[in-house]
């Protein structure tokens, strides 16, 4: 007699993930500190991201804090920032202009409440940060994008700010390396040298 097959999430569950379905089976117990986000119920799993890119990301909520909060925003970490019940990403900082209203939309923000999503380019993940991500969140309308890229080994650091253009694509607004300031009036007043977010 065959034994039954065991359920495997990762492979029974593949290109049907929904915000239902991985509320019942994520984190995954062998799995727990990966991020997970999920392309048109398909699971995408990334590693955990790296010291200095975890450090950048606290350093640049503090930068971003103040004045965004001074003009009506709300400055998050990590969050499910939700386009369907098949399709969200993890920025790694995340801009709102609204409160998600209940438990539901704290635990799966909806894309109509982000004002700016920005991304640490990570070496395992690249091209979803520099093609895949912003053109979701453009897809999404979500009005102003940020990419970081951190070196450590170079001690250097990039930040290029995007806004949402005419044309349904992001447009650089403004971009800055390590020894220069970043300067722009919106979505808030955005002023700081990249060199501050190294360690």
């Amino acid at each position: 007699m065959a034994m039954p097959m065991r359920f495997d999430p990762l492979v029974d569950l593949d290109g049907i993930w929904t915000t239902q379905l991985a509320e019942h089976y994520l984190p995954l117990p062998e799995l727990p500190d990966v991020r997970y986000e999920c392309i048109d119920g398909r699971l995408v799993m990334t590693p955990a991201e790296v010291g200095t890119n975890s450090y950048a990301e606290g350093k640049l909520i503090r930068i971003l804090g103040p004045t965004a909060e001074c003009a009506g925003f709300f400055v998050y970490g990590q969050v499910n920032l939700t386009f369907s019940p098949q399709r969200w990403i993890q920025p790694d900082v995340t801009v709102l202009h609204g409160l998600p209203k209940d438990d539901e939309e704290d635990r799966w923000i909806p894309a109509r409440l982000c004002t700016m999503a920005v991304e640490f380019v990570s070496p395992g993940s690249r091209r979803q940060d520099f093609v895949d991500k912003p053109r979701r969140c453009a897809e999404a309308l979500v009005p102003y994008f940020m990419r970081v890229e951190v070196s450590r080994r170079l001690q250097r650091a990039v930040v290029e700010l995007f806004a949402l253009g005419t044309s349904g694509v992001y447009d650089t607004v403004a971009r800055a390396v390590s020894g220069e300031r970043l300067r722009a009036d919106a979505p808030f007043p955005i002023d700081f040298d990249p060199a501050e977010l190294l360690p």
